[in-house]
């Protein structure tokens, strides 16, 4: 029975709980957070996930558990991946470290984390659910046959669209890292390569070559949005981010010299039932598509009995109405990849060894979003292959990030010209 300890109690760590009750042989003994933190922990007891106890700091719960897993705002992570070190330092013994997607803010915060945890040499696991997606997965699975006979896949299209964040700090650029490149970027960028990656391969296999990027804000720099999140304390007026973003990546197979390419399409303004996940996958005579938003279940609220509707995300996340024909996805947790990522991750740690995607993977995901940001800034094709280029992503912090996005996203028509 692995120990879990959580660093955070906000909407992700509150997926994770509801995932670990499909999962054996673990319990959530701890979490850490600002707020958030009794009522997680009160909610996993009754979900018996074991007696599930709030620790008043890092280091005093990383001594009660096996497994410490980083689902706290990205802007604070290297600070606490460092207060972890100095628990294990001090001779505490833990047999893996999870840390949530996206790793970090951009490539050198990505880059240090990476190196405190390979200092500590215990086991990790990035969590991206969305390569651990049963549909993704069975997909590929029943392929398996064809992609032999016919080839590797040579075109994924991936996507994530919803309305946007809960939390007003990741609407913040200077806290998340950006706008929905980098919240959701992350989630399309992996899963597309990942989709187009041949069977069998390393998750790392193909070598990146080229990155375009268009970004721009479209839907929340406008009237009545730009007011809402005013009340909420972020103001695009002056630090906006992009609420969408469409990239593109060339990759080469290092031993076939065969090229793909990978379309991540993701945006904050899908005004429509809630989070839609979309992918396509073509290869040479052979396709596979996936989309979260078909259900074999669904609601009906009438007008008469929507006031009775007390939170609309317990039937789809990002959910955007309380009446009419609703979605149902009755296993959100299973659907999106969330429990067979923990499967994946305790069994790894069980056996002393990195789970399928690790915290290097993480690095690279963080890498290929950074060049995306760079492509949108200087409104140019990437190219991966130069030295020069892959040495300046290595201190590159987005304007975005810097809070500077006016510069790149408002008139961004004028600047092209």
């Amino acid at each position: 029975m692995l120990k879990i300890g959580m660093i955070g109690a906000g909407f992700v760590a509150a997926f994770h709980e509801r995932a670990l009750r499909s999962v054996r042989n673990a319990e959530l003994a701890g979490i850490y957070a600002l707020k958030g933190a009794e009522t997680l922990a009160q909610r996993a007891r009754q979900d018996h996930l074991g007696d599930t106890k709030v620790y008043a700091s890092i280091a005093e719960m990383v001594k009660a558990v096996d497994v410490v897993c980083v689902f706290a705002p990205n802007f604070v992570r290297v600070d606490m991946m460092r207060e972890i070190a100095a628990a294990v330092e001090d001779g505490t013994r833990i047999k893996g470290i999870i840390v949530e997607k996206p790793l970090a803010r951009n490539f050198s915060e990505a880059d240090t984390l990476a190196r405190i945890v390979r200092a500590m040499g215990v086991p990790t696991a990035y969590f991206e659910n969305q390569i651990h997606m049963p549909s993704v997965v069975q997909a590929r699975a029943q392929l398996t046959q064809v992609e032999k006979a016919m080839g590797a896949p040579h075109l994924a299209r991936s996507a994530e669209e919803h309305g946007g964040p809960h939390e007003p700090w990741f609407w913040n650029p200077t806290t998340q890292g950006g706008g929905v490149c980098c919240d959701m970027g992350c989630h399309s960028i992996a899963c597309g390569m990942y989709m187009v990656t041949p069977a069998g391969k390393p998750m790392d296999y193909l070598k990146p070559l080229r990155v375009n990027a268009t970004m721009a804000l479209l839907k929340w720099g406008k009237e009545p949005w730009l007011g809402q999140l005013q009340k909420r304390g972020v103001d695009y007026s002056q630090t906006p981010a992009e609420d969408y973003s469409s990239v593109a990546i060339e990759f080469e197979d290092p031993e076939t010299k065969h090229r793909s390419i990978v379309q991540a399409t993701n945006s904050w303004m899908y005004d429509a039932p809630g989070l839609r996940l979309l992918m396509e996958t073509f290869g040479p005579g052979y396709s596979y598509t996936v989309n979260s938003l078909q259900s074999p279940a669904g609601l009906f609220i009438s007008d008469a009995a929507a006031t009775a509707v007390i939170d609309s995300e317990l039937a789809l996340e990002k959910s955007q109405a309380t009446r009419g024909s609703l979605i149902l996805q009755p296993d959100e947790a299973g659907l999106y990849g969330y429990v067979a990522e923990w499967l994946d991750a305790l069994a790894a740690f069980e056996q002393g060894r990195d789970a399928l995607l690790n915290l290097e993977y993480g690095r690279l995901i963080t890498m290929l979003i950074m060049a995306a940001y760079m492509s949108h800034e200087k409104g140019k094709v990437v190219d991966l292959t130069d030295p020069a280029t892959l040495s300046e992503l290595e201190t590159y912090v987005p304007l975005i990030q810097q809070g500077k996005g006016k510069q790149v996203l408002m008139n961004f028509d004028e600047r092209l010209r």
